[in-house]
C-alpha cells in the first residue's frame, strides 16, 4: 500500500497535545481512551502508515506520567458479551489487556465494575480479580442518567461511586468495548476530585471520525460503514461551528450529550472548560495525513471491505438487513463500486470456469493470482501456494508440496480426527511448507516470502470457515467473501 500517513509525526505531536492538555487542567487530566489500543487495524487500513499499536507506543512516551483504569459493565458480565475480533468474553479481554499492559511497562491501577449489580457472574469477577491482586472499585446506576443533573451531580449521583484512587497525573480510562462506561467514570471522578479540593480535567481521544477532515471524506465515510450496526452518524459539530465559525466533525453521540456533559461541568466547576464536543477531543491524525489520494484510495477498498463483511453476518443470521442498506448508501457516496475490488471479478470468474468455489488474491503491483478447488487443496490454500511462487518467482509447474506430503496428513484429518472435509485449509498448507522447507529449497524459499502478503487483497467466492479467515488475517492479507456457503448444509463450522 502507498503510504499516506506518517507514523512518527502522529507519535510526537500526540503526547505533546495530551501533555499541553493535562497542563491545562492543573496536572490531573482523566482521558477517556475509546476504540481498540493494542490493535487498532481499522486505522491502520484506512490510514496506511497508521501502526496498529500507534496509540500504546504514544502511551508508551508518556509511560513514567500514565495509569490505566479499565472500565467494564457488570452487565456486559453478567451475559458474557463476546469481543467479536477476539472471539473472547469482556471479563476476559479484562484480565488480557492487564498483561497486554504490564507486558509493555505500562502501569494498570485498577478495574472499575460501572453499573454494578451483585448478580452472581459479577460477583464471582470481581473476586477473582481481587485474589490476582487487582484493586476493584465499583460505580452504581444512578436513576434518570443522562438527564438528571441536579441528582447525577450529587452524594446520591456521582457520590455513590467509589473513588479511585490514582496517583499518577495521566489516567488512560479504557474498556474492554463500547457501552462500558468509560465517560461516567470520568465524570464521576471529577466530581469527587472536587469534592476532595483537587483540580483535575476530562478529554476524549477517538480516531474517528477525524474531526478536521471533510464531512464526506472517505476516511470518515468509512468509520461509519464499520459503525453501522451501531447507528453511529458522523455529523458538523453545530457547537463548535456556532462558537468559533469552524466547520469539524464529530458523531452523533457526542453531539447529542454534550449539553448534559456542559450541565454537568457547570454543576462541578460553576462553567464548561469547552464550548463543543470538538474542544474535548485530543485526536490529532487529521494533521498527520500525508498523502490524501493514498488515504481516501484505502479508505473506499475498506468501506468495500465493510459492505462484504455485512453481508456475510447477514447471511449467517448474525445482523439483520438496515447496516447493508447504510453501506450500500456510504458506497455511492465515496463513489465507489464493487467493480473497484479487482479480485471480486477474478474470483468470480474462477469459480464460474471451474464450477467450484473460487479465491483471488491481488498483489501490491496489481497482479492478480487465482486458486481453485480440488481434491488435495481448498481454493485459498491453493491461491496461497501460488502467491508465495510468485513472489518467490518459483516457476508456476513447480509442486511445492507432492501429494505424498499432502495425502497423510488427509488421511489423518479424515480417518482418525474425525474431519468429513479431505481439503486441506491454509493453517495446514503452511505447517507442511514449514516441514519441506527443511529439505527443499523450494518450499523454503516460498515460506521465506509470506511478509510479502502483507496487505494483499484477497476475495473468496464462498464464506470461509473460521480457521482460514484467521490465518489469512493473522498474514496481514485483507480478505473478502460472497455472501454464499459452499453447501447447503444449515450447520457450517
Amino acid at each position: 500500500m502507498k503510504i499516506g500517513f506518517d507514523n512518527d509525526r502522529y507519535l510526537k505531536m500526540q503526547s505533546e497535545h495530551i501533555r499541553e492538555r493535562i497542563q491545562q487542567f492543573g496536572g490531573k487530566l482523566y482521558l477517556e481512551f475509546g476504540g481498540k489500543l493494542f490493535d487498532d487495524y481499522h486505522a491502520s487500513r484506512v490510514l496506511p502508515g497508521f501502526q496498529p499499536d500507534s496509540k500504546v507506543r504514544m502511551l508508551l512516551q508518556m509511560k513514567d506520567e500514565a495509569e490505566i483504569v479499565i472500565a467494564i459493565n457488570a452487565g456486559d458480565i453478567e451475559k458474557n458479551k463476546v469481543r467479536g475480533d477476539l472471539g473472547i468474553t469482556y471479563d476476559l479481554d479484562v484480565l488480557r489487556l492487564i498483561d497486554a499492559f504490564r507486558g509493555i511497562g505500562l502501569f494498570v491501577g485498577s478495574v472499575v465494575i460501572t453499573r454494578y449489580t451483585d448478580q452472581p457472574a459479577v460477583v464471582a469477577f470481581e473476586k477473582r480479580l481481587e485474589s490476582l491482586g487487582m484493586t476493584v472499585y465499583r460505580n452504581y446506576t444512578i436513576a434518570g442518567y443522562p438527564s438528571n443533573i441536579p441528582l447525577i451531580v450529587s452524594d446520591d449521583g456521582y457520590g455513590k461511586n467509589q473513588f479511585i484512587e490514582t496517583s499518577r497525573r495521566l489516567v488512560v480510562v479504557t474498556a474492554p468495548g463500547p457501552g462500558s462506561g468509560k465517560m461516567a467514570v470520568c465524570l464521576s471522578q471529577l466530581y469527587h476530585e472536587h469534592k476532595r479540593g483537587n483540580r483535575a480535567g476530562y478529554a476524549k481521544f477517538e480516531t474517528f471520525p477525524i474531526w478536521n477532515l471533510p464531512l464526506k471524506h472517505p476516511v470518515n465515510l468509512a468509520y461509519e460503514a464499520a459503525t453501522a450496526d451501531l447507528d453511529d452518524v458522523n455529523m458538523i459539530d453545530p457547537f463548535h461551528l456556532e462558537a468559533y465559525g469552524e466547520t469539524t466533525v464529530n458523531y452523533n453521540r457526542d453531539v447529542e450529550i454534550f449539553p448534559v456533559l456542559s450541565a454537568i461541568f457547570e454543576r462541578i466547576y460553576g462553567e464548561c472548560p469547552y464550548k463543543s464536543p470538538t474542544d474535548m477531543g485530543v485526536n490529532m491524525a487529521g494533521y498527520c495525513i500525508v498523502d490524501d489520494e493514498a488515504v481516501s484510495a484505502a479508505a473506499r477498498q475498506e468501506i468495500i471491505r465493510r459492505y462484504y463483511a455485512a453481508q456475510c453476518e447477514n447471511r449467517k443470521g448474525l445482523a439483520p438487513d438496515e447496516p447493508i442498506y447504510k453501506i450500500e448508501l456510504l458506497m455511492k457516496q465515496a463513489g465507489v463500486t464493487l467493480a473497484d475490488r479487482p479480485a471480486v471479478s477474478a474470483a468470480l470468474e474462477k469459480a464460474l470456469l471451474t464450477e467450484e468455489p473460487a479465491a483471488a488474491i491481488e498483489l501490491p503491483d496489481g497482479t492478480l493470482v487465482t486458486g481453485k478447488t480440488s481434491r488435495l487443496l481448498g481454493a485459498c490454500s491453493s491461491a496461497l501456494l501460488n502467491t508465495l511462487k510468485i513472489f518467490g518467482g518459483i516457476d508456476d509447474s513447480i509442486h511445492l508440496l507432492s501429494p505424498e506430503v499432502l495425502e497423510p496428513i488427509q488421511q489423518l484429518k479424515t480417518d482418525y480426527l474425525g474431519n468429513h472435509n479431505p481439503r486441506l485449509h491454509v493453517d495446514e498448507i503452511l505447517l507442511a511448507l514449514s516441514v519441506c522447507a527443511v529439505t527443499d529449497e523450494n518450499a523454503k524459499r516460498a515460506l521465506d516470502q509470506l511478509p510479502k502478503l502483507q496487505n494483499c487483497q484477497l476475495h473468496s467466492s464462498v464464506i470461509l470457515s473460521q480457521v482460514d479467515d484467521k490465518t489469512l488475517k493473522n498474514l496481514g492479507i485483507m480478505v473478502t467473501c460472497e455472501p454464499n456457503y459452499q453447501t447447503k448444509k444449515l450447520y457450517h463450522r
